[in-house]
């Protein structure tokens, strides 16, 4: 079974999403989820993926399991979809995403926790699922079309801020 994340994309559903929905049916289903904005060390480059769904450029986002750490998921996520090794830097961003309804009737909000992570210059990434149909590096100053998530996240990691962002 597949479902959207919490980037929009076409995402192979979790085993625990799964079992979850199974009791739950298409009631709102609160999810942890990660967006890992990749930027290479000299930072003149960002890591983005096209999405097989709907074809849009974001950074890598996936859904944290169980007990896993997340910034560790965000670096499972690159490698799993972009197919190269990063390092989480600092926690970016934390916000509530809108509820959606995905096509079957599952309804699903996301809480996101964006990571400012790190790769080696020399890394090329790939599509290295199903969950995208290409995976590259823009300049920082010419990013894909995002939306205004992304691009707001991609401003705070040029910031080069300690600070977390979050809404008060």
């Amino acid at each position: 079974m597949t479902a959207a994340g919490p980037g929009g994309s076409t995402i192979a559903t979790p085993e625990f999403v799964l079992a979850l929905r199974e009791h739950i049916g298409h009631e709102l289903l609160w999810m942890p989820g990660v967006t890992a904005l990749v930027l290479d060390r000299s930072r003149t480059r960002m890591l983005a993926v096209r999405r097989t769904d709907d074809g849009a450029w974001t950074p890598v986002t996936g859904i944290i399991d169980p007990g896993e750490e997340p910034a560790v998921a965000g670096v499972r996520e690159v490698a799993e979809e972009a197919g190269i090794a990063c390092r989480a830097l600092r926690l970016l961003d934390v916000r509530t995403l809108p509820p959606i309804t995905y096509p079957n009737g599952d309804r699903a909000q996301y809480l996101d926790l964006c990571f400012l992570c790190e790769a080696d210059e020399d890394a090329v990434p790939f599509p290295a699922d199903g969950e995208n149909s290409e995976a590259r590096w823009f300049p920082v100053d010419e990013p894909p079309p995002m939306n205004e998530r992304f691009m707001r996240q991609l401003a705070m990691a040029l910031e080069d801020d300690a600070e977390t962002r979050f809404r008060r």
